[in-house]
């Protein structure tokens, strides 16, 4: 899983002892989710062994109801805690058959967003949760072969684990059945679910694996720059982890609203539609490293998994160092180091407040995912690339399919290489803090860093500084001086300005953007080039920029960028309607639209990035319309905890003030019941 929030890997201990006594093996499992109601039935059938006597069984399922259970073709009873399906009869030591129908409202997990041909299924089970569509196990030491099928109707594909069957026209009409087949186990969290009107690309790598690349049919003139460097990524991983890709088929599919940046479920990984990009968009934000990071969790996560959450940097470190490997690749050294540095600033700046060790369940994400991935390169560099290599592969190969804990990995690395590990241990792992001093050594083997950390110390003259940027010096070098002389005189600066914009990088020159907030006269015309760079973000900064200095501009400005969108979020679209609704000489008629479409974009039919970034203009503007307190209202009830935050936190310092809660008195009165109740919530709150 990548990035932002994250759901820790945590076992869950009531089922500490049943691992060591039962074994389920197998899950077939024929599940029907419905839109309408929100819900989800099916029926399944699981393949298990008892090892040892037990006295109770449990299969984690929350809030579930059960009918016809059997066990080895016997009906038995069972009880049903709320959380768990307890079996205490009819099995025996050995093999043993169970079968059961089940039923669910899933209140997390399973999500269903969108309307008629936007409508979207899909699941995010990270950690514990697939427990809430399907019966399973909250224990990510229970692994199990799952084979899913899924009926649902026939006008949507379906994307499950595992290698794809068949899917069969059945008796009901205008319904399909999917069915997928994997052929090794999986923990429980891994097991995926994705409906929705996507469009498919295939691709096979060097070594022969398929690749099945989804977007929403909308979307399909995104395809490359969505997806590029996917197959050099998976060729590349593939050939320095050293062990060939385990689970045969790889499947990515984007969803709307996705709690994550992405998920690696087993040949099937799920991310977030922000990262779906256009031609330019791709400069602003790309899926390049959230891409190779779950591809490279299909070994470190799904193949082999962390016992506990104590271990989830034997996920998290090696995902994230594996990505950035990919990116070295693809990118060069340079980039590689700087990546490197900013996860080292990241920690440094963290540690101040962020004192918990890497092998601790309760670890931020920034330590499990950086930090990891900084032990994993301090070990890389110290070992050697070849020995790491052999030892990671020797590693995978043992505890293919298994569970692992952080011991596990080292003692084979000490095998291999004689390294110190209880020393590496000590230092990376168990210590809190950021190891800063230590770092640099690292990251001045690079040329770029070593340039970089020695501008920061210098004192240069403009004429200096002017010559570096004319350079071939990396780009963040350049980036830095643009920022750096943000506040020297612009007579001075404008040499440090022009130059930086004629090195045509559009990250140097978003800087200039950015950095130059106020625009004088003599720059506008340069300032101006910004509108035409392939970035939606500087193309953005650069219009707001030059409508604010320059008010008798402000109709051509809006005339010259009105047919741009910008990325997932809209917001250069949102940022170009703000400024239309406060631009005096704009028709009256031109505003009305604008605002109307503001309304639009706070609706349910767009993501929560594009609502909330629509409310917040909308509060600017007109807090008490009542189209928008409908709007604020229902932000405080979805799937998506920001966006409910949002919400939430701005509906209650809203109606702190009385003449806000009297609309919303008077709103209540005439609407219906599901939104009367909603405004009801929050008036009646103490």
């Amino acid at each position: 899983m990548f990035r932002i929030l994250f759901s820790l890997l945590i076992v869950s201990f009531s089922f500490a002892q049943q691992t060591d006594k039962v074994d389920f093996i197998k899950c077939d499992a024929l599940v029907s989710p419905n839109h309408i109601e929100k819900s989800i039935s099916g029926s399944i059938t699981y393949e298990f062994k008892v090892k040892k006597a037990i006295d109770t069984i449990k299969i984690d399922a929350k809030s579930m109801e059960f009918s016809e259970v059997m066990i080895n073709g016997k009906s038995v009873k069972f009880k049903n805690s709320g959380k768990t399906l307890d079996l205490f009869k009819g099995f025996k030591k050995g093999k043993n058959i169970l079968t059961f129908s089940y039923s669910a409202k899933p209140k997390q997990t399973l999500y269903f967003t969108g309307q008629d041909e936007n409508l979207q299924i899909w699941t995010q089970g990270q950690g514990r949760y697939t427990s809430h569509w399907l019966p399973s196990f909250d224990d990510v030491n229970e692994k199990v072969i799952f084979n899913i099928s899924v009926e649902f109707r026939n006008d949507f594909p379906v994307i499950s684990n595992g290698a794809f069957i068949s899917n069969k026209y059945n008796s009901k009409g205008n319904l399909i059945t999917w069915n997928y087949q994997m052929q090794k186990p999986m923990s429980s969290y891994l097991a995926m679910l994705a409906i929705g009107s996507f469009a498919k690309q295939t691709t096979t790598t060097k070594s022969g694996t398929p690749l099945e690349l989804y977007l929403d049919k909308n979307d399909v003139s995104k395809f490359e720059p969505t997806y590029r460097y996917s197959k050099q990524m998976f060729d590349y991983l593939e050939q320095e982890i050293g062990v060939k890709y385990p689970w045969g088929i790889y499947r990515q599919v984007p969803v709307r609203d996705f709690l994550y940046a992405g998920m690696e479920n087993t040949t099937s990984t799920i991310f977030a539609q922000d990262f779906v990009v256009d031609e330019i968009g791709f400069n602003d934000r790309n899926y390049i490293n959230v891409n190779a990071h779950e591809l490279a969790h299909q070994w470190f996560g799904d193949m082999i998994t962390a016992q506990s959450g104590k271990h989830h940097w034997l996920q998290e470190g090696f995902a994230t160092y594996y990505a950035l490997l990919a990116e070295r690749h693809l990118f060069g050294d340079d980039y590689f180091y700087e990546e490197l540095n900013d996860y080292a600033e990241q920690l440094k700046r963290a540690s101040k407040t962020d004192t918990i060790p890497v092998m601790n369940e309760k670890a931020s994400s920034l330590s499990f995912y950086k930090k990891g991935a900084w032990a994993l390169h301090v070990m890389r560099e110290d070992i050697g690339a070849n020995n790491f290599q052999k030892a990671v592969k020797k590693y995978l190969k043992k505890y293919q399919y298994k569970n692992v804990n952080t011991d596990d990995f080292l003692k084979i690395v000490k095998q291999v290489s004689g390294y110190d590990v209880e020393n590496f241990k000590k230092v990376w792992l168990e210590k809190p803090g950021f190891e800063m001093e230590i770092a640099q050594k690292y990251l001045s083997k690079n040329k770029f860093i070593q340039d970089y950390f020695a501008l920061k110390k210098s004192k240069k003259s403009l004429s200096e500084l002017t010559e570096i940027l004319k350079s071939d010096a990396y780009y963040p070098i350049k980036q830095y001086i643009v920022y750096q002389t943000r506040n020297v005189p612009f007579d001075e600066r404008k040499v440090i300005l022009e130059t930086a914009l004629a090195t045509n990088n559009i990250l140097v020159r978003r800087a200039v953007a950015e950095s130059t907030p106020i625009i004088p006269e003599a720059f506008k015309l340069q300032y101006e080039t910004l509108l035409n760079d392939n970035s939606y973000q500087t193309k953005e900064i650069a219009l707001t920029n030059l409508w604010k200095n320059f008010p008798e501009e402000r109709l051509h400005y809006l005339e010259q960028t009105k047919g741009i969108i910008g990325n997932n979020d809209k917001s250069f679209r949102l940022t170009w309607l703000a400024l239309a609704m406060n631009t005096e000489k704009l028709q009256e008629q031109v505003k009305a639209t604008s605002y109307n479409q503001l309304l639009d974009f706070a609706s349910e039919n767009y993501e929560s990035s594009v609502r909330q970034n629509a409310l917040e203009l909308l509060l600017q503007l007109n807090p008490n319309d009542e189209k928008v307190i409908e709007l604020l209202f229902k932000a405080t009830v979805y799937h998506k905890w920001q966006f409910t935050k949002f919400g939430r936190d701005n509906v209650r310092l809203l109606l702190k003030k009385p003449e806000y809660r009297t609309i919303v008195e008077k709103v209540a009165s005439t609407s219906n019941e599901t939104m009367k109740e909603l405004y009801l919530k929050f008036l009646n709150e103490k």
